[in-house]
């Protein structure tokens, strides 16, 4: 966990934690069980190289997604969705889901997991 302080009032992380992923995609976690031990939620900025995609799964938490720059490739439930900059998107929990970047540039986008992203709770089929 990064350094962090907390109190009865707040948590304060000091800084991102960068998480290594397979398929060179950068994780930096500003919130969350790695960085500040934060269950309820998770708040990461991401950076997907063209090509890049994970194995499709069922999370156990809401995600919403919005991308900074490039774009991204969203399978849901029968639905090919390709997300633009600055359009927000929720993937809900119990969802069939698969994030991937099929385009030309990398994607860069925030990451926020109601209740907090973890290894146990994402689910990916070849896990």
């Amino acid at each position: 966990m990064a350094d962090i302080k907390k109190t009865g009032a707040y948590t304060l992380a000091k800084k991102s934690t960068k998480i290594p992923v397979p398929g060179d995609k950068v994780i930096e976690e500003f919130i969350g069980l790695v960085n500040s031990g934060t269950t309820l939620t998770s708040v990461a900025k991401m950076v997907a190289p063209s090509g890049w995609g994970e194995p499709i799964q069922t999370p156990e938490f809401d995600e919403i997604t919005i991308v900074l720059s490039g774009k991204m490739r969203v399978e849901i439930s029968g639905d090919i969705v390709d997300l633009q900059p600055n359009q927000p998107f929720i993937a809900h929990k119990h969802q069939k889901v698969r994030y991937s970047n099929p385009f030309k540039e990398p994607a860069e986008y925030w990451a926020i997991c109601i209740p907090a992203y973890s290894n146990e709770t994402v689910n990916r089929e070849n896990d």
